[in-house]
């Protein structure tokens, strides 16, 4: 990896995409340190001390936003309005025949679902904003905080609206800084900077580990920290790298005088076709009854049941369900977006079917049969994974944001697969330039 990035940086034009990429992130990074309007800086910094990396129900989406959430600042939504917003038309586009025609038109209707993404996200970025502004207002953002409801000083609708204002103008500012990079700089923009807001929490995290440590002044803790990482990056790589390769045979077809077809090639499918979407969905489900708890009023008993069993990370309650939604939601995703009837309806059109079963029909049941098979592995996978935080809580008294977890682990191994597969594409594209000449 070290020398494809080397490589890179001697070639001219590679270099001024990542430089540019670069460029872009260190914009980002600073959005994430400007407070917004209405805002009293110094009570957040104290809210923030007292809570020591326990920021409850809050902690998944402060991850994704890279620590700006709990500051409050111009990027405190980050990317998370787009990636709902992504994920939800990916899900319509199941349900509506008309996104499904879209996505079936190639450039122009990818081009259309962009398009109404970036208004779902402008729209779903107004509702957090809104949503976030009010916690804050209330004091339920830092619970147990003692100025938790001096954080936002003047509580005027003039000042929320200016607040919501400013953070669903830096989260389109954010979807800009991706796009930017998708098109003039390496690799998928929103991917990058999702793994950019991940790795910066990384290093507070690990020293906080560190100083509250007590073997060897807290050195134990941090290299068997380490050790575990990475461990699992080694196993997430191995994971996401496995496939299930279908062979698939493309009979001879004459044309004139030509023959066509005769090739062999395969259908790869993914041990973890679903990816970390799984593990996003659980964990946001998990936090509804937990939020509408805290907000609610009284000590009914199912708001009792809740702050007792589905808030506490280690409960085995909450561990249970957890890992079932993940495993659940796996299979819901894959079943979503792999359609094996329409992967057999190609299949025949162009001549092609699997060597022993019969083209139609018999081939999506096939393919149908692999994919159910290979989901299991992968879905238990991931359920593991993401129960490492748990571990770490129990075993190193950490907190749920521990920092190898399963959802950050995943994201920054993809990206990072990704991002060095598209430079080493690039380099090889130059290598053989010449010779393709």
């Amino acid at each position: 990896m070290l020398t494809a990035f080397a490589r890179a940086f001697r070639t001219p034009d590679l270099r001024k995409k990542l430089l540019f990429t670069l460029a872009i992130i260190a914009v980002y990074r600073a959005g994430t340190h400007i407070p917004i309007p209405g805002v009293d800086y110094k009570n957040v910094q104290t809210c923030i001390d007292v809570a020591k990396g326990n920021q409850g129900l809050f902690g998944l989406v402060n991850m994704f936003s890279g620590g700006a959430l709990l500051q409050i600042t111009v990027f405190a939504l980050g990317i998370m309005p787009y990636i709902t917003a992504s994920i939800i038309l990916q899900l319509l586009t199941v349900v509506i025949p008309r996104l499904e025609a879209l996505k079936k038109e190639g450039q122009s209707g990818t081009a259309k679902i962009t398009q109404y993404t970036r208004y779902l996200t402008v729209a779903l970025a107004i509702l957090q904003g809104t949503g976030l502004v009010a916690t804050a207002r209330s004091g339920a953002l830092f619970q147990g905080c003692p100025v938790a409801t001096s954080i936002v000083p003047d509580q005027s609708i003039f000042t929320t609206i200016t607040m919501v204002i400013c953070m669903t103008a830096g989260t389109a500012v954010v979807m800009w800084l991706g796009e930017l990079i998708t098109d003039r700089g390496i690799g998928n923009g929103m991917s990058i900077l999702m793994f950019i807001s991940i790795a910066a929490t990384f290093p507070s995290s690990l020293w906080a580990i560190k100083k509250t440590g007590t073997l060897a002044g807290g050195w134990i803790e941090f290299g068997t920290v380490i050790a575990v990482g990475l461990v699992m990056v080694g196993l997430v790589v191995f994971v996401e790298q496995a496939q299930r390769r279908v062979p698939v045979q493309y009979a001879k077809r004459m044309i004139g005088r030509r023959s066509y077809g005769g090739t062999s090639t395969y259908i790869p499918l993914k041990v973890n076709q679903a990816g970390v979407i799984p593990v996003i969905f659980a964990s946001s489900l998990l936090y509804i009854p937990a939020l509408v708890a805290q907000f609610s009023s009284g000590n009914s008993a199912w708001k009792t049941w809740v702050q007792q069993n589905l808030v506490r990370g280690d409960h085995p309650i909450y561990i249970t369900m957890y890992f079932l939604l993940i495993v659940f939601f796996a299979f819901f995703y894959v079943a979503i977006s792999f359609n094996p009837e329409e992967v057999a309806d190609n299949m025949k059109k162009y001549g092609g079917f699997i060597p022993g079963i019969r083209a139609g029909r018999p081939t999506a049941e096939y393919l149908s049969y692999v994919l159910n098979r290979i989901t299991w592995p992968g879905s238990l996978y991931l359920g593991l994974i993401a129960l490492v935080p748990t571990m770490a809580l129990v075993g190193f008294g950490a907190n749920q944001n521990f920092p190898f977890g399963g959802t950050s682990i995943l994201i920054i191994v993809g990206v990072g697969l990704e991002t060095v597969k598209q430079i080493e594409s690039q380099l090889q594209q130059r290598n053989y330039e010449g010779f393709l000449r």
